[in-house]
Parts: structure tokens; C-alpha cells; sequence
């Protein structure tokens, strides 16, 4: 009886010892830590966003980013390439007034081009300038003098003289009936009453005895 007892008790210690083994086991397989997933090396190489995508903060490839310049919008009235525009003959008040001065040669109308478009747009060159007569159309002929190129501020003028001689042979000689000018660069034209001289000396035909100074020739008192 006590032999069996001695190996019921072997029995026991040798099962125990096999539990605790096992439970040994479960403990260090489930208590291991587990070591830190590596990033994808695919989806964001070095640390940065994949290529072709916008960063972090930032616009995507195409647009200005920090520090850039937008493109500069051009100014109103301008043609797109920093240059003003040229000034249309809708753009201008046209107006004409005798300018004659006493003792001079010659006789004087100054042709006044008023910008009223609301915005600035420049004038150079000659104008066309018609003069309507009982003989027929008169065009004048250009002085010769420089042409320089002028912005005319919106609400500002520009003037040009015409100048004809004066009618001194005691006769009717070539009645004027009205003026035409044509702006620079322009195909529509204005017609003006003639302030004026009522008339010209009558001439061999040689050659028009009217002239026409450019743009910014004649003052507004001239």
C-alpha cells in the first residue's frame, strides 16, 4: 500500500511539472514584443510623397509655390504687352477754333482731339484733314515736322494747327464749306463746321496751299 501510494505521488509530481512547462511556453510565445512594422518602401520613397504629387503645404507642380510671382495682369487699355493703346476716333472729342494771330502770314485753325474713352491711349503721326470748298475737295499737306508719340490722359487733349493763307486779292475766291479729319491710323472721320476764314485765294492749281502740323504741334492758345 505505501509503494503505491509513493508511486501515485511520483505520478502527480512529474504531471505538474509537465503543466508548468507548457504554461512556460504559451507565456514566452504571447509575452515576446513584437517588433515595429517597416514603412512601405512603394509608396513614399526617402521619406517624401510619391513624384507627381503635391507636397505637404504646398501647390502642386504647375501653379505658383512660395516665393513666386503671379503673372502681372496688363493695364487697362493696354494691348496685353505693357504698350497703351492707340486712341480710335471713338475714343475722341474732335473740336476745331480759330487760332489766327494778328500780323501773322498765314491763318490759323488748331484741331483739338479730346480723349473721352476713359481709360489712356497715345496719338502720333499726322492726322487727315479735309477741307470741303466750292471747288471741290482740299486736302492739306503735312509741314514736315517730327512726329513724336504722346499718351493722352483720359479727360487731357492734344492739338494740331492747320495753317492756309489768307485771302487778300479782293476777290471771292475759293469758298470753304466744312472740315474733315481723319485721326492717326484711323478710317473713320469727323466732319467739322470751318471755324475759320470764309474762303481762299484762288491759286494756279501747283499744289494745296494748306498745311498740317503733327500731333502736339499747336497749343491750346496758338
Amino acid at each position: 500500500m505505501r509503494v503505491r501510494k509513493l508511486a501515485f505521488a511520483a505520478l502527480a509530481v512529474t504531471a505538474a511539472l509537465s503543466l508548468t512547462a507548457c504554461q512556460d511556453d504559451e507565456t514566452g510565445t504571447q509575452g515576446a514584443p513584437t517588433a515595429a512594422p517597416t514603412a512601405s518602401t512603394g509608396a513614399f520613397p526617402s521619406g517624401g510623397p510619391a513624384s507627381g504629387g503635391p507636397a505637404s503645404g504646398g501647390p502642386a507642380s504647375g501653379g505658383p509655390g512660395k516665393g513666386s510671382t503671379p503673372p502681372t495682369a496688363a493695364p487697362a487699355g493696354s494691348t496685353g504687352a505693357g504698350k497703351t493703346a492707340k486712341c480710335r476716333t471713338t475714343d475722341l472729342t474732335v473740336t476745331a477754333a480759330d487760332r489766327t494771330i494778328t500780323g501773322d502770314a498765314d491763318n490759323t485753325v488748331v484741331v483739338e482731339l479730346k480723349n473721352h474713352s476713359g481709360k489712356d491711349c497715345t496719338l502720333s503721326g499726322y492726322a487727315g484733314v479735309d477741307l470741303k470748298t466750292s471747288a471741290g475737295t482740299l486736302s492739306a499737306k503735312r509741314s514736315g515736322e517730327p512726329v513724336v508719340t504722346g499718351v493722352v490722359k483720359n479727360g487731357k487733349s492734344t492739338y494740331f494747327g492747320i495753317s492756309y493763307p489768307a485771302n487778300t486779292s479782293g476777290g471771292s475766291g475759293v469758298r470753304i464749306t466744312g472740315l474733315v479729319v481723319t485721326p492717326p491710323d484711323e478710317t473713320h472721320s469727323v466732319t467739322l463746321p470751318w471755324p475759320g476764314a470764309g474762303s481762299l485765294p484762288v491759286t494756279d492749281g501747283s499744289g494745296s496751299p494748306v498745311r498740317i502740323g503733327p500731333m502736339g504741334s499747336a497749343g491750346q492758345g496758338e
